[in-house]
């Protein structure tokens, strides 16, 4: 009996559970069928945070994925031996001894370096500073040299003085294929341009063009034994199983030599690490574009759970408890958070699909790739589908559980609706669990829970910030309902109304305007620092590797081709630090020195007998007034406050191979923001290097005329064919473009912003329009105008408009002062009319779509509304 009585039980529990879930999804159909209008904004909410997950993830994973395998075209080999030093007896006996034990499949020596380039035809004056490269005939062992003319690259292109460009240089020299150059003292023929080359580098900031030519012809230009910033490198082919151990024996038999070596393996690994951390931080802009949705999602469901009172209440009275009421609705808010990040996922793809098949291509051969194929990819896709739903469910628990408060009897008493006193600790406590939820999903995205952390607490503090000031505008416009002007009263007593959506409208589109409007501050502030580097006393002209007997010659050119032109000299050595005997720090030799991580780094030195007027010393003396009896070293202060280096300590300096043992007699703090001057870490007394080899760096203050500026380049390249001359106002436009094109990005990212403001503000109207239909029948039944309702309207929305874009422009230049003063380290200045365009063009798409989403209230009749109610 007890067992056939337990069986029945379990039976009916499972019925009466089924029962209960057939309940909750006959309900969820129900408010979807009747509500769907009033979602329609909630699923673009939410499907343009997960467009932009899914768009970006999708992205930078294809793009990864043809990269990491691509590897080897990438890096060019499967092994790099690399020195920015003439190559040492004892490290070539080391290489050559090593690679004969591992035995190895192909191998290839090349040099790079930095240099001038001139047309051979006598009246082109133009010059340009080009990256050149001397490769022998097993160049590329791995991948494919890509030419414009569909041409296959073989190395006899390069014999017989032959030479391979890139497009870039014959659009600046204004030259073609064909066409003669001159490198060094060398003339060279145009065989062909380069799209593509493998080991080229991906992601280096270059000086100039590629141009490409032979590598015993490079050597005979006399160029590598003057130039002291070549890069000699030796790529290896060996079979696959051996690079780890190839790899080990260089490393440890080359550690007392400035070598570096690398293999393919260690390219992908750095290529796959730094775009995942792209991947990841870009996808939390699509994160806080969820979250704009998320706020609205919130706006959503408190007013439709406010709508929904007296149903829930009928619901109560006829046996629904409050557990099924919120299941049914959170399953309502899941199915609409689904059915929005399926509609992302479509619109992600669309975006990928209007992507140029052309920039694609641009991009494949700039980067050495095949064809990059870009589609959406299942990662992508889960994650923006996962966020999209977890923040729909998120941002509506706090509000659904207001159902917990609505009682059956509210049906006769409407009155204690809002008389609830008392603390609500169960409500505080699934607030703080979405919280800490929302920080869960941030860190996913970033790959990092201090970085989830830091993104959530500085959206929560803006988001504060602007609440706050939302809250202290709204309440200052309450006089204003006071006003005669009935319009005027209408629109602020509107927008102060306890139903209203100000507040939470004043915040979304606060929040975009904050954005664009900051972003543009923030790049005015840059530009305009960028201007001011460019004195009229700062150097613009900078000459590389003058070697020690040309320095007269050099000024004597320059003062011929533009008089009252002087340049400023200064000696350059390249060392690195070999050992330190101190009183906090002491270290022996180039290995222990490298544990200390940058410390080991090459360092450019020089040596002068004066301060520059950007250094002042803060310790120690500088270079006493007798002479030495032993080297001394001034040193720059962020070295001694991160290694502990002070006045009275020894270090060992490794110089072109000579060791050089100085005192450090002087501290030197350095103004690195000020052009005028140089600034090194390691200053030097007059006389230590006297016999080494060297070479000087010229600084000038160039001519206005680009002309001018031209022919004096050309001058100095025919005269002297190792030096290079880096024009400073290219580099600045080139800067320039380069904070245009973040400035964009970033505010392409506060225009979405702007627009999920504007998708909140349309929903707020669309689910808050029955109360408004409702006040408009009323008015005009008693005799007010659709013209008078339209004035109301613009006086309502464009009020909302201003306040938002004042905010918004408030914080924005907050934010500008805080990054100009305390990150960038800039002066900080105002551009009022960029500031006004902002808050004009906040208040024009409030007030027109505010105006425009109420205009079927407007020609709405009154007698069919109050017939309804």
């Amino acid at each position: 009996m007890r067992r056939g009585f337990g069986k029945r039980s379990i039976k009916k529990k499972a019925n009466l559970a089924i029962n209960h879930m057939g309940f909750i999804f006959r309900m969820v159909f129900r408010e979807i069928r009747t509500s769907w209008r009033r979602f329609i904004f909630f699923f673009f909410c939410i499907a343009v945070g997960v467009s932009s997950i899914v768009v970006l993830r999708s992205l930078i994973q294809s793009v990864r994925t043809s990269l990491t395998a691509e590897a080897k075209t990438l890096t060019g080999a499967d092994v790099l031996i690399q020195t920015q030093q003439p190559w040492t007896a004892e490290g070539r006996k080391i290489i050559e001894q090593t690679l004969e034990r591992v035995g190895i499949l192909e191998e290839m020596e090349s040099i790079d370096l930095t240099t001038m380039v001139r047309s051979a035809d006598e009246w082109k004056t133009l010059t340009t500073v080009v990256e050149l490269r001397g490769v022998q005939s097993g160049f590329p062992i791995h991948g494919d040299v890509v030419l414009e003319s569909g041409q296959v690259y073989f190395h006899g292109m390069l014999n017989e003085s032959g030479a391979l460009v890139r497009p870039e240089l014959l659009t600046h020299l204004g030259i073609d294929v064909g066409d003669k150059i001159i490198i060094g003292a060398t003339k060279f023929t145009i065989r062909g341009v380069i799209l593509s080359e493998p080991g080229s580098r991906l992601g280096a900031f270059s000086l100039g063009p590629r141009v490409l030519i032979g590598y015993k012809e490079l050597k005979e230009t006399g160029l590598v034994s003057m130039a002291s910033r070549a890069r000699r490198e030796i790529a290896l082919k060996i079979p696959e199983e051996k690079i780890a151990t190839l790899m080990q024996q260089l490393k440890r038999n080359l550690r007392n030599e400035y070598v570096n070596v690398r293999s393919y393996r260690t390219a992908e690994d750095r290529v796959t690490e730094t775009l995942l951390k792209a991947e990841n931080y870009l996808s939390l802009v699509g994160f806080v574009v969820v979250i704009l949705g998320g706020i609205g999602v919130w706006s959503v469901t408190r007013v439709f759970v406010h709508q929904k009172i007296k149903s829930i209440a009928i619901l109560k009275c006829l046996g629904a408890t409050t557990k099924q009421i919120l299941a049914t609705y959170l399953m309502q808010v899941t199915v609409l958070g689904l059915g929005g990040s399926l509609l992302g996922v479509i619109m992600a793809a669309g975006t990928l699909v209007a992507i140029p098949e052309r920039l694609t291509h641009e991009a494949a051969l700039a980067t050495g790739l095949g064809e990059v194929s870009l589609g959406l990819t299942t990662s992508a896709v889960m994650q923006g589908i996962a966020v999209g739903v977890m923040v729909s469910v998120l941002f509506s628990v706090v509000p659904l559980f207001e159902v917990r408060q609505i009682k059956p009897f509210l049906l006769l008493r409407w009155d204690l609706i809002s008389s609830r006193t008392g603390l609500d600790w169960t409500r505080w406590g699934v607030t703080v669990l979405v919280a800490f939820m929302l920080v869960a999903l941030a860190s996913w995205q970033a790959a990092s829970l201090e970085v989830g952390f830091y993104v959530c607490s500085g959206f929560v503090g803006i988001t504060m910030a602007l609440h706050l000031a939302a809250v202290g505008v709204s309440r200052s416009l309450r006089p204003l309902s006071l006003m005669s002007w009935f319009p005027l009263r209408q629109a602020v007593k509107n927008l102060c109304g306890p139903q209203s959506q100000t507040r939470m409208v004043l915040l979304v589109v606060g929040l975009g305007s904050f954005s664009i409007i900051g972003i543009r501050a923030v790049q005015v502030n840059l530009l305009q620092e960028l201007a001011l580097e460019v004195r009229e006393d700062s150097p613009d002209m900078f000459l590389i590797d003058v070697q020690g007997d040309q320095v007269v010659g050099v000024r004597e050119t320059i003062s011929a081709q533009s008089q009252n032109k002087v340049p400023k000299f200064i000696p350059i050595l390249r060392a690195r630090v070999v050992g330190v005997r101190g009183r906090e720090l002491s270290v022996d030799g180039f290995e222990e020195v490298r544990r200390l991580g940058s410390l080991a780094r090459e360092y450019t030195i020089t040596y002068r007998d004066r301060l520059e007027a950007n250094e002042r010393i803060i310790d120690g003396e500088f270079w006493g007034e007798s002479s030495a009896a032993s080297p001394e070293v001034s040193v720059e202060a962020s070295l001694e406050r991160r290694f502990g280096i002070h006045v009275g300590d020894k270090m060992r300096f490794d110089v072109l191979g000579r060791i050089v043992t100085a005192k450090v007699t002087s501290i030197r703090e350095v103004d690195w923001d000020d052009s005028r001057s140089g600034g090194f870490m390691f200053l030097f007394r007059p006389g230590v290097f006297n016999d080494a080899p060297h070479t000087f760096v010229g600084l000038l203050k160039g001519p206005s005329e680009l002309d001018e500026r031209a022919s004096l380049q050309r001058a100095l390249v025919e005269s002297f064919p190792n030096v290079s001359v880096i024009d400073g106002l290219s580099i600045l436009k080139t800067v320039k473009r380069v904070i245009d094109y973040v400035a964009l990005a970033i505010s392409i990212v506060g225009i979405v912003a702007l627009l999920s403001g504007v998708l909140i503000l349309v929903g707020s109207i669309a689910v808050t329009k029955f109360k408004r239909l409702y006040e408009v029948a009323i008015l005009k039944t008693l005799g007010a105008t659709t013209r008078m309702i339209m004035k109301v309207l613009v006086i309502e929305y464009g009020l909302l408009g201003t306040l938002a874009g004042i905010i918004g422009a408030v914080g924005a230049l907050i934010l500008s002062w805080v990054l100009s003063t305390y990150v960038f380290e800039i002066r900080w200045y105002i551009e009022p009319l960029q500031i006004l365009a902002g808050i004009i063009l906040t208040v024009m798409v409030v007030g027109l779509v505010g105006v425009l989403s109420n205009f079927d209230v407007l020609m709405d009749r009154p007698l069919a509304t109050l017939r309804t109610e």
